[in-house]
């Protein structure tokens, strides 16, 4: 039986209280917050660093099939799994499925996963709703991913799982639109409500559990809340109802279901039963069982782990500007021109998985890649060496307050890792109070720039807080 092996999720360091949307346009606020992508990130650089969470402990080279899903890639025509799979050191043939359109194609995907092998699933959502409506208040920006196979390692067994199709305009985006649009929020619920009664309980009697046999219901509708409403129509009680952390994070598009289905097996015991409810233009549910095995799952930082570490005084206004939702000056520098494709293609090895050369002589690392060794002159005794999950500190750093960006100053730092090789790169997730020589930082996969609509990606240090060191 096919199951969940692995899960990882990743959270954006940056939240945006929702009272300050609120103040800017002389409203009252509502509580809680939400998390959002900062200004170098977006939907396949939060997929990767759920991806590297997912994978921890795992050999990249072991994974068959890699699904990416999401309804905010950063290309309407270009796909996005190449550069996945490079930052990741998949293997060269892994097979890449890109899931779109439907806030439904995370679940699909998980759905969609063969038992034979192992297949990774990401699911990431960077989704705009238009200034001072309800979206934008409560879409969240984040990423889940589970790594699917068989075997004794499977930490939660797929039981069964099914689809109910639906046509309904309820939330739509169109090629032309800026922003996520919405009929009036009463008809999706209605349809949500009565699919779900329709479906559930013969999908629970095929499998011979009952709505008391759950431990967890893991359910993303539409609106606030519709979780509760669903669980109530099917006799669930409140200690049944997972978390939908809109509070904290907010609906985070494909990865709301997955990303809550991640916080439920953080506190899953063996045995557990946990049921996933996933609406969008109709229905997906899946029931799965809790292994043994996740005992023996090394922990992960997953939701979690990056709750515990934010920063909630993002201005509403740097929001506006990360989104290029307002006009700035330009910087004083000239912009970006389009990168260069040869460019971006014989260095694509090196710059999305990070990889550096290792002298066999005398086995210093160094990035980039070296035909002569910087250490002992050998020539062309080099061997790939990847510099991502390597430990590093802050050798020393300059603060550009004229760089061309929405979030001057930027930080540039020279990092040297602890196992030898130096590199020099920005500091990103932090503040130019908080940068200081020795800090112990970690590389992340971001996004440098967007030109002409080509988005070039590489690494940047991110400090190593408490909470992240897991």
């Amino acid at each position: 039986m096919k199951g969940i092996i692995s899960y990882g999720a990743y959270i954006p360091y940056n939240r945006l209280q929702r009272k300050k949307i609120g103040e800017f346009f002389g409203k009252s606020g509502l509580s809680g917050e939400k998390a959002i992508a900062g200004y170098d990130e977006d939907s396949v650089s939060m997929g990767v660093e759920a991806a590297l969470d997912c994978l921890k402990d795992v050999n990249p080279q072991d994974v068959d099939t890699v699904y990416f899903a999401t309804t905010s890639s950063p290309y309407k025509e270009k796909g996005s799994v190449p550069t996945i799979a490079a930052a990741l050191n998949l293997k060269k043939n892994v097979r890449g499925i890109e899931s779109a359109s439907s806030l439904r194609s995370g679940t699909s995907s998980l759905m969609a996963a063969k038992e034979e092998e192992k297949t990774l699933v990401i699911t990431a959502d960077c989704r705009i709703g238009g200034p001072s409506g309800q979206n934008e208040l409560w879409f969240g920006e984040g990423a889940a991913s589970f790594l699917i196979g068989s075997g004794e390692d499977v930490i939660a067994n797929i039981v069964d799982a099914g689809s109910l199709q639906g046509d309904i305009i309820s939330q739509w985006r169109s090629q032309k639109d800026d922003f996520t649009q919405n009929w009036e929020e009463r008809l999706g619920s209605t349809s949500f409500l009565k699919q779900i009664k329709e479906a559930l309980p013969p999908f629970l009697e095929k499998n011979d559990r009952t709505v008391e046999s759950i431990t967890k219901v893991i359910i993303s509708g539409e609106g606030k809340r519709s979780h509760t409403q669903a669980a109530s129509a099917l006799g669930f009680q409140k200690e049944q109802i997972q978390d939908p952390l809109l509070e904290v994070v907010g609906a985070t598009g494909n990865a709301h279901a997955p990303m809550m289905l991640v916080s439920a097996l953080e506190n899953a015991k063996p045995g557990d039963q946990l049921l996933v409810l996933a609406f969008a233009e109709g229905l997906d549910f899946i029931l799965l069982e809790v292994t043994d095995a996740i005992c023996g799952l090394k922990e992960r930082k997953g939701v979690k782990g990056h709750l515990e570490v934010k920063n909630d005084q993002v201005l509403y206004s740097d929001y506006l500007k990360w989104r290029e939702i307002i006009k700035i000056e330009p910087p004083r520098r000239a912009e970006t021109d389009r990168p260069s494709a040869p460019a971006l293609y014989r260095g694509s090895h090196q710059n999305l998985s990070f990889t550096g050369s290792k002298c066999r002589i005398c086995g210093t690392p160094q990035f980039p890649k070296q035909r002569v060794c910087i250490q002992c002159q050998a020539k062309d005794e080099m061997e790939d060496y990847r510099f991502f999950g390597q430990s590093a500190k802050i050798t020393t750093f300059t603060i550009d307050h004229l760089a061309a960006s929405v979030a001057s100053p930027i930080i540039a730092a020279i990092v040297d890792f602890d196992n030898g090789g130096r590199i020099l790169c920005e500091v990103t997730d932090c503040s130019p109070e908080e940068i200081e020589i020795g800090m112990n930082v970690e590389m992340t996969f971001r996004r440098l720039f967007e030109a002409k609509g080509i988005s070039n990606y590489f690494w940047k240090a991110r400090p190593i807080r408490e909470r992240e060191s897991v």
